[in-house]
């Protein structure tokens, strides 16, 4: 489709034509690199899937590496205050904006990152509701362990993974978001059926033991880059702890460590483990989503970004020779 025609159409039609291409995996696969090139060889723009790269001031915890976009243009970083509760809801209509417009001015959206949820959801075209706090319930269940917490949810929900209930607050928040689609079912069957999105969905794939490697190097560069200072100064700038507790790993870690709950050899030992048995949780999405019918083209992360952005738009213009 030229970009003539595409800037001839509506918003709303130029985003149900133009098939996105989405670049997904675990974290340090070198997804953004491999994105950015996609969206050169593309002619597109990123449009970030990343759950806390959407916060300001957030940014070597998140590993926002924004000097790798170069000149190409991104969307959904740096949207929203350290501190905010961003959620699935305000993210798919975050992101069909942006989808929205990239493909108005003739361009292909990119969608990167490892946030399951939000990649999934939105190749579907899931609508989720915004769902109110209640507060008898978050009243009724403060003081629960997390192992009550997940004992609750698993009886109302088919548990595909721990993201709900890796921290009491977010296993609370899960609880009540259910609890909510049993009083307004058709919210839930929206929330759960969607009109799928056309899409190129590619995954980066990369060895178990090299993940691990590079996931204690970044660690490693990423604190000497001065990121307890990040969140030192997150918190002297007023942002409750709990607050940069609930946003987990190296927020999670670090805050607590400041709080003198760990001594800085344990912090490190403890975030490591814990980014280990993250990577292994986004794989584990990855893998229930193409059960979920999700499909997912695999590449060797190894390849050079040029080689990998080449064999993406192979498959791209096979799968949609018109666009």
């Amino acid at each position: 489709m030229t970009p003539e025609f595409m800037q001839t159409m509506t918003p709303d039609k130029a985003a149900a034509t133009t098939p996105v291409i989405a670049i997904v995996g675990p974290t340090a696969t070198g997804k953004t690199a491999f994105a950015v090139a996609v969206a050169k060889a593309a002619g597109g723009e990123i449009v970030s899937a990343d759950s806390r790269q959407v916060y300001r001031g957030m940014d070597i915890g998140t590993g926002k590496d924004l000097c790798e976009y170069g000149s190409v243009p991104y969307h959904l970083i740096d949207i929203a205050d350290a501190g905010e509760k961003y959620n699935l809801y305000r993210y798919l209509k975050d992101a069909d904006a942006a989808i929205c417009d990239i493909a108005a001015r003739g361009r292909i959206p990119v969608i990167c990152g490892g946030s399951g949820l939000y990649v999934e959801s939105l190749i579907k075209g899931l609508r989720p509701p915004e769902v109110p706090q209640n507060p008898q319930l978050r009243e009724n269940l403060a003081g629960k362990s997390l192992a009550e917490l997940t004992e609750i949810l698993s009886a109302m929900k088919q548990l595909h993974n721990n993201t709900d209930t890796d921290t009491p607050q977010r296993a609370i928040r899960a609880i009540e978001i259910e609890g909510y689609y049993r009083l307004h079912p058709e919210e839930a069957r929206q929330a759960r059926e969607g009109t799928p999105r056309k899409a190129l969905v590619v995954g980066v794939s990369v060895d178990r033991d090299v993940r691990r490697t590079r996931i204690s190097r970044r660690l490693d560069a990423r604190l000497k880059e001065g990121m307890v200072a990040e969140v030192q100064h997150l918190l002297d700038s007023g942002i409750p702890a709990e607050n940069l507790i609930y946003y987990g790993l190296e927020y999670k870690f670090i805050t607590e460590y400041l709080q003198g709950k760990y001594s800085l050899d344990e912090m490190h030992r403890l975030l490591e483990i814990a980014i280990h048995q993250f990577a292994k949780r986004q794989m584990t999405w990855f893998r229930g989503s193409e059960q979920r019918g999700m499909h997912i083209e695999w590449l060797d992360g190894s390849l050079s970004p040029d080689i990998f952005a080449a064999k993406v738009m192979e498959m791209y213009h096979s799968r949609f020779p018109n666009s």
